[in-house]
């Protein structure tokens, strides 16, 4: 039997699991044009009940294993402001992170706390080798995120996705080793 999934606490935001009671709040952010133009999975419009079977995708992907999935909620408000996740390749000891930020919430570094948060738990709880990440070029925001969280950028893959209504982007590709992470935190885990 898996263990729960656990709550993650950052200094101004908790990261815990995906709740059915959450899909209203999923629905109205992610269906902002703005989140679909930056990211790779969410379409625009955001067709209804859309929500809801991405909770219920992220509850199946921990029980197997092979992701695990948190609501990035503000801890004065309880409030939640985005989404962020991890696809695992076990044969490799590696995740794939993926995250993003409800529009009202951008700019106030909560992604970037996310994304400290998530390394913490990936590379001292779950004992990962190294984690990947990537957004369109046209994202540069998303990679300050990751720049500031210890990422090198690995390179470009030029017209490497198609977004409707946009065309093809492309795609910038960072990753970060759990030894690098460790020379960064002083082996204590806190950047």
């Amino acid at each position: 039997m898996l263990p729960p999934q656990p709550t993650i606490v950052t200094p101004r935001l908790i990261l815990r699991p995906l709740l059915p009671e959450d899909a209203p709040a999923i629905q109205r952010l992610a269906g902002m044009p703005e989140i679909a133009a930056t990211t790779t999975n969410i379409p625009y419009p955001y067709p209804p009940g859309t929500a809801l079977s991405y909770i219920i995708e992220q509850q199946l992907l921990y029980e197997k294993g092979d992701g695990v999935g948190f609501a990035i909620v503000k801890a004065d408000h309880e409030l939640l402001c985005g989404c962020i996740g991890l696809t695992f390749d076990h044969d490799d000891r590696q995740a794939e992170l993926g995250y993003w930020i409800g529009v009202p919430f951008w700019g106030r570094g909560y992604a970037t706390e996310a994304v400290g948060g998530i390394l913490r738990y990936t590379f001292l709880d779950l004992g990962c080798r190294r984690i990947t990440a990537r957004h369109f070029g046209s994202n540069p925001a998303s990679g300050r995120v990751l720049l500031k969280n210890g990422f090198q950028r690995e390179g470009c893959r030029r017209e490497a996705v198609y977004k409707e209504g946009r065309g093809y982007e492309d795609c910038v590709d960072y990753g970060l080793l759990r030894r690098d992470y460790l020379v960064m935190c002083g082996s204590g885990g806190q950047p």
